[in-house]
């Protein structure tokens, strides 16, 4: 008996770091990555630990050069304008971490004040936050809550722009994690451009 226990428990503690359906690093209820002094658009370094008075982090991993990143833009702004203003208890990150010059921080500056950011948009030229979090895609979008676990991934809707969406993924999680609830929909796998990683030596 005692060591089908112990078998139980091994296989409870091994699955547990195994990732998520579309994941492969992180799982639903997973410790969100911190990122630390990340260079923003405002001439900031900005930190995971600055937004502890927030009870919903959501993170989104975009860029400048996707046109899927760029239609969903908008939505993001919409989103931030609705749900996580300076009074809301809800914050959202963007965090770009491709190389390629249209990506640099300089273009990021470019486009922020272009397009009115009216949220965070951070650069990691080193790319371990994205691969701390299992980011495949631009736009991705992760949903952290106030224990700072992993509550959603994947898209942010059913419907990439120009189509509207029927299903609003991001939304609807950040409401059930408001409310202390599992979202109904806790992965999904997202769309977008692959991350443009830099192999690994």
């Amino acid at each position: 008996m005692r060591r089908l226990v112990a078998i139980s428990a091994w296989i409870a503690l091994a699955t547990a770091g195994w990732g998520g359906e579309y994941n492969s690093v992180l799982n639903i209820g997973s410790p969100a990555p911190a990122w630390r002094d990340l260079p923003g658009v405002d001439g900031r370094k900005h930190s995971l630990d600055d937004l502890k008075g927030k009870k919903i982090v959501v993170v989104v991993f975009t860029c400048n050069s996707c046109p899927a990143a760029e239609a969903y833009e908008g939505r993001i702004k919409d989103f931030v304008r609705h749900h996580a203003g300076p009074e809301s208890d809800i914050a959202l990150v963007a965090i770009n971490v491709n190389r390629i010059p249209e990506d640099r921080l300089d273009k990021m500056i470019e486009r922020a004040a272009e397009r009115q950011f009216n949220f965070p948009y951070l650069y990691d030229e080193s790319q371990k936050i994205a691969r701390a979090y299992g980011a495949t895609y631009t736009p991705e979008f992760f949903v952290l809550d106030q224990e700072r676990r992993v509550a959603y991934m994947g898209a942010m809707d059913d419907r990439s722009p120009p189509a509207q969406p029927t299903k609003n993924y991001l939304v609807d999680a950040v409401e059930s994690v408001r409310r202390q609830q599992k979202p109904a929909v806790a992965e999904t796998l997202a769309r977008g451009c692959k991350i443009r990683y830099v192999r690994e030596r």
